[in-house]
């Protein structure tokens, strides 16, 4: 397979790629292939502003080609990065940017390293049988759920652009193609430390967390022990990742170390989903038939991947093996406990608790909570919502939810008794971390459609626009807060869109 050769394009972009220079053997050159109509679908301007570039150049025909991959832009040193990563469970030990490339990395306003890479630009020597190709859904997808948990205060990834291509990709039906531009702190996986332990070795994974020390965690760089450092550091970051996704009943759908980032950002948002109805055991991911990444399930697999990480680092730990499986070790079991503080200390803002001295009771207040909806098959969203409201003085909200006015009652007065009256700083605190909106399955699969099927942006710019302003209830945007019908969640399925 050869890379195509293209023209050289505008500088769109400031690039300082240090993973091309620094890392060298660690991916592979390859250029974006042409595709035949590119059209820009939607810009992010703000986060085009974030990254210092102009987006009117980004719109003109010339930008348009860059971010289709007709141009190589200025200062752009296109790349297939390697990973492996363990898929379900079971080892893949090559996968690797199959169908995207790092086109390089920026310094943004905030002086914050970002990488700017490309999704569905065409074959690569990681390709193995697919297509290279990116429908048009899934990009709109990753790009409006990614939005919305930014809004949300979650760590994620961000897509600049989605430029349609002309092309038709073909996956169960035919489909429109697409290229989506992702912004991140970095594409560095676990997948990617167990490529080169699989692959190279100590030295490059002592190479490759060199370089993710000094990027990701610089003040660990020259301590007693960097890599058990690392390994900590990473472990805390994605407790408390995956605190803030069940604070907001987020599904990723596909928890396999690949889809997991050293930085702590969320990465990859094909099967992902937001649960409605309240249940821990939650999963709409079409190829999840098991349960592996449900909605409860995902702190046990946030531990289970860090392992994965631990066994790439474990020469780097210590030069006594036994020594360095017990530092290992440690931290993975303290996992849990750094989880548990983080849970609580999300789902205590939820409930307008103290923010100081949360309490083994206070634990079991928020549990206690959730059994409420979960028995009542209630709205998780609606009912966090709900308690804001009945703390602003609204009496009655929960009880109407839940249906049953007395378990209401009771446990109104236990949480009373601990919150006491609550003043303006925990009802601020209660509406930032209760939002009104989330991305609503049935209406982004509406979205979605429009757009596909239709080249109708309408109804996504309306729901993007509702989501970029989660916590404020606004009467012109009620639909857009209430849940679908009970038999369209209950068959609702979301899938991977390779």
């Amino acid at each position: 397979m050869n890379s195509p050769v293209l023209h050289p394009g505008p500088r769109l972009f400031d690039f300082d790629n240090s993973y091309s220079r620094d890392l060298e053997g660690f991916y592979v050159g390859w250029n974006p292939t042409p595709v035949p109509a590119p059209r820009l679908v939607i810009l992010n301007r703000a986060l085009a502003e974030e990254l210092r570039v102009d987006p009117h150049i980004l719109e003109q025909p010339a930008g348009v080609d860059a971010l289709a991959g007709n141009l190589v832009p200025a200062g752009a040193s296109p790349l297939a990065q390697a990973y492996a990563g363990h898929q379900f469970g079971q080892f893949s030990p090559q996968l690797g940017d199959g169908r995207a490339l790092l086109l390089g990395e920026v310094i943004d306003r905030n002086g914050e390293r970002r990488d700017i890479a490309f999704k569905g630009s065409g074959r690569t020597p990681f390709s193995r049988r697919g297509d290279g190709k990116c429908a048009l859904g899934p990009a709109l997808r990753e790009y409006l759920v990614g939005e919305a948990m930014a809004a949300l205060g979650v760590p994620t990834t961000r897509t600049l652009a989605v430029v349609a291509t002309g092309e038709t990709v073909r996956r169960d039906r035919p489909l429109p193609g697409a290229v989506l531009t992702r912004v991140a702190a970095s594409h560095l996986r676990i997948g990617t430390f167990e490529f080169f332990a699989a692959h190279r070795g100590p030295e490059a994974v002592k190479q490759l967390a060199d370089y993710a020390i000094a990027r990701h965690y610089p003040d660990l760089a020259g301590g007693e022990r960097p890599y058990v450092a690392f390994l900590d550091a990473v472990a805390r970051r994605q407790a408390a990742l995956v605190a803030r996704w069940l604070g907001i009943g987020f599904i990723h759908g596909v928890m396999n170390t690949d889809n997991m980032s050293i930085s702590g950002e969320t990465i990859d948002y094909g099967p992902c989903a937001f649960m409605e109805t309240y249940h821990p055991l939650t999963v709409f991911s079409s190829i999840d038939t098991g349960g592996r990444y449900a909605y409860g399930q995902q702190g046990k697999i946030a531990q289970w991947n860090l392992a994965r990480l631990a066994e790439a680092l474990l020469p780097l730990l210590d030069p006594d093996e036994e020594r360095a499986v017990t530092l290992a070790t440690e931290i993975l079991e303290a996992f849990p406990a750094w989880l548990d503080a983080q849970w609580l200390k999300v789902f205590g803002d939820k409930l307008g608790l103290p923010p100081t001295a949360l309490t083994d009771a206070d634990h079991g207040l928020v549990a206690d909570f959730l059994a409420l909806l979960a028995a009542g098959r209630v709205d998780f969203t609606l009912a966090f919502r709900a308690l804001h409201d009945e703390a602003a003085g609204t009496v009655g909200a929960l009880a109407n939810l839940l249906g049953d006015a007395q378990k209401a009652a009771v446990w109104l007065k236990r949480w009373r008794e601990r919150v006491g009256d609550p003043g303006p700083q925990t009802l601020a605190t209660m509406k930032r971390a209760n939002p009104a909106y989330i991305p609503r399955n049935h209406r982004v699969e509406e979205a979605l459609d429009a757009a596909v099927d239709r080249e109708d942006m309408a109804p996504f710019e309306r729901l993007l626009t509702v989501l970029l302003e989660p916590f404020d209830a606004r009467p012109e945007d009620e639909a857009y807060s209430r849940p679908a019908a009970p038999e369209v969640t209950a068959a609702y399925q979301t899938f991977c869109g390779t």
